[in-house]
């Protein structure tokens, strides 16, 4: 017990040490040597337009997809199917953990699975509230006499505080709430193998297709349980009353998830996704201790599955709120936080690592595979940043003139520097077209003015990467290195009408 505590305690530090590592490293090289500083940060320069390119391609790839599929009626292609696995059997769990959310955010989510494109009666929601909160009880009660005989089944539960082993998180409250339906469902006689359990996020509005689209993947993938269901969050609930800064942020999110898809081997849940109830109570639900549940759901089903667990794209819409506040720097520490909780996701390598030590019977090279990748994103996510915005013109600062004027590569240099900026711009303009793309309707109370204000806001993106970029990552990581373990903060939600 001791010897998996020290060594729970050394994976927690590792991805901390590098990230810091290669930042102090790349500081004190440009200062006892400017000349190989500059070559590693033209080297960097040259590896990062390799990488916009590519990730810009799989943008590309990934919106065409989107596009393609938008509006197909999935629940007749489900009708269509002749595969003997029939849609009628299925039942669709949907599960809403709730905090602080009042009615004026709630209500639109569920209004959602009321308009979709699917039975109701195949349908069973579990508004999961927190006891803790006061407020609890009056808002369960108003939403159940708007909403309560549209579904065949619709729970209000109310998760209590203190239990022991268990955090103040996310995924403790779904797994009362999942546990509780449980119950639902064996009194009902419905099979776990035959219902789909989606955990939302209290904003989450699906797209009307959402539940067609889930059933028509669960019926026509191979070993359905081995697998989660993952549709493109995007942040236009509120998104055209949303400040410039916030809504770039979100949509650089979207984006970010978009790409993802397309990459499959790295691809893991993220925010409201899908997955087989009988696999969730098989891996005995989410976690209750640990901030990144969405993540860390699918890992623990990856270990079940011995490394036979993967994640289906969805190419359809479930839309949140952009997260901001009354004013820009209220907004910018409320991005920050979230930013920084997305980046706790670092605490998924410990946990994994632990699980391939533990006799998981993953492959040899899968377990190589899957932890390196799952390393080398949160490494790049806090050091490429501070690379391209702090150590790039240190060679030059610290180098002094000679460096500058004579040196080949300090000539060099600050041109190289530039073509990658010129570049960025580039393929920027590129992600401009695609987020007017995916943009709803401009409400009828926002000027026509915004759209350019929508179109100009981009110039935003470099003070964006320098806040929000590798900072927040960076934070996680040390505070995770330092045993200063995050609580789980809720993103307070904002709505004008």
């Amino acid at each position: 017990m001791k010897n998996n505590r020290r060594i729970k305690r050394l994976l927690e530090i590792t991805p901390g040490a590098i990230s810091w590592g290669i930042i102090l490293f790349l500081i004190i090289l440009a200062a006892v040597r400017p000349v190989l500083a500059a070559v590693f940060v033209i080297a960097f320069d040259f590896y990062w337009i390799i990488r916009t390119l590519y990730l810009t391609t799989l943008l590309v790839m990934a919106h065409q997809k989107l596009a393609r599929q938008k509006n197909t009626d999935w629940l007749r292609l489900c009708k269509e199917l002749n595969n003997g696995r029939g849609w009628l059997n299925l039942c669709h769990l949907v599960i809403f953990p709730v905090y602080k959310e009042g009615v004026e955010i709630l209500r639109p989510s569920l209004e959602a699975l009321k308009m979709s494109n699917y039975p109701k009666d195949r349908i069973v929601v579990v508004m999961a509230y927190e006891e803790r909160n006061p407020k609890a009880k009056i808002i369960a009660a108003a939403l159940e006499a708007e909403f309560k005989g549209e579904f065949f089944g619709y729970l209000s539960t109310f998760h209590p505080d203190n239990i022991q082993g268990e955090s103040r998180t996310k995924g403790a409250n779904a797994t009362w709430a999942a546990k509780r339906a449980k119950e639902f469902i064996s009194k009902n006689n419905i099979l776990y193998e035959n219902t789909i359990v989606s955990c939302f996020d209290a904003d989450t509005c699906v797209d009307k297709e959402y539940f067609g689209c889930l059933a028509y993947h669960f019926l026509t993938t191979p070993n359905p349980h081995q697998a989660s269901y993952q549709p493109i969050p995007v942040y236009n609930n509120n998104i055209w009353h949303a400040p410039s800064f916030a809504r770039l942020v979100e949509i650089s999110s979207s984006f970010c998830e978009m790409i993802e898809s397309v990459r499959l081997e790295k691809f893991v849940t993220f925010s409201s996704h899908s997955m087989s109830f009988k696999t969730l109570i098989d891996i005995d639900y989410w976690p209750v201790d640990m901030i990144s549940d969405d993540s860390v759901v699918y890992w623990k089903a990856f270990l079940y599955h011995k490394g036979q667990y993967r994640v289906v794209p969805l190419y359809i819409t479930v839309s949140m709120d952009v997260a901001y506040s009354s004013t820009i720097l209220k907004t910018v520490a409320m991005q920050y936080r979230q930013k920084r909780r997305w980046a706790w996701g670092v605490e998924n390598f410990p946990f994994l690592m632990l699980g391939f030590l533990d006799n998981s019977g993953v492959p040899f090279l899968k377990k190589i595979r899957r932890s390196y990748h799952l390393l080398e994103s949160h490494i790049t996510w806090a050091v490429w940043a501070v690379i391209m915005t702090v150590i790039a013109p240190l060679p030059i600062l610290l180098g002094g003139a000679y460096f500058a004027q004579m040196s080949t590569v300090g000539y060099n240099l600050p041109r190289i520097t530039g073509t990658l900026l010129h570049f960025t711009l580039i393929a920027s303009l590129v992600w401009i077209v695609l987020s007017r793309l995916t943009l709803p309707p401009r409400p009828a109370d926002v000027k026509w003015s915004r759209n350019i204000v929508m179109m100009l806001e981009w110039v935003l993106v470099p003070f964006i990467v320098l806040i929000l970029g590798s900072t927040p990552a960076l934070d996680a990581q040390t505070r995770l290195a330092l045993a200063k373990y995050m609580n789980f903060q809720v993103t307070e939600k904002t709505r004008k009408f």
